[in-house]
């Protein structure tokens, strides 16, 4: 149901937007590439773990009005080396949440300040790659102070999916070039995403793109 309500938006954004020979937003007009790179802090158990992430963004911009942008995104994440958090057990031994690549699905919207400075916001879909694992201490578990029976481990590798949002302000440097980097971009943006398993990711990013005219 996410995935049709964004393909939804997305299909009525490009729908929305005209192209005009010549207005003041035809830098931020097309599809899009961008690398990102930034902090990354996978939260889970209460605590979190901070570290150097990068991943990649693709999408398509229409404009309605010469100053409004929409459209739909798709992106790829990942914390280097990935991130994991461990904590105590009840009875002892450890539970640890590792997080792995996030896909994500989302449409943006936003607004022409400038010429050449957008700000926008952002909202949609994310899938995470997870393992929960627990490594017990010893083969007896307590409660209370009795014995009840033998602790065992567990190893659980698996997807799960939440929500996303975010975000930030995109600059178009395209005046200053000529050619293949005519349609050039920077942006710095915040992307919080929360899982369906209680865990959470939050992403302080800065991005260099080009738009294809």
């Amino acid at each position: 149901m996410r995935i049709l309500t964004i393909a939804a938006l997305a299909t009525i954004a490009i729908q929305a937007a005209p192209a005009t020979a010549q207005d003041i937003s035809s830098d931020f007009r097309g599809f899009r590439v961008e690398g990102n790179v930034g902090g990354d802090r996978f939260q889970s158990q209460g605590i979190h773990n901070n570290k150097l992430g990068y991943g990649a963004t693709v999408g398509f911009d229409g404009v309605i009005a010469n100053r409004i942008v929409v459209g739909p995104e798709a992106s790829y994440w990942r914390a280097n080396n990935f991130s994991e958090n461990c904590s105590a057990g009840v009875n002892g031994g450890s539970v640890c949440d590792k997080s792995f690549e996030e896909y994500g699905a989302a449409v943006r919207l936003g607004y022409l300040i400038t010429p050449n400075l957008l700000v926008f916001g952002k909202g949609g879909y994310v899938s995470n790659e997870q393992r929960k694992r627990f490594d017990p201490t010893s083969n007896i578990f307590y409660v209370n102070g009795s014995i009840v029976g033998p602790e065992k481990g567990y190893y659980n590798h698996g997807r799960t999916d939440g929500y996303q949002v975010g975000g930030g302000v995109e600059y178009a440097m395209g005046s200053r070039f000529n050619g293949p980097l005519s349609g050039l971009y920077v942006s710095a943006q915040y992307i919080y995403a929360n899982y369906d398993d209680h865990t959470a990711r939050q992403r302080a990013m800065a991005g260099v793109g080009i738009h294809f005219k």
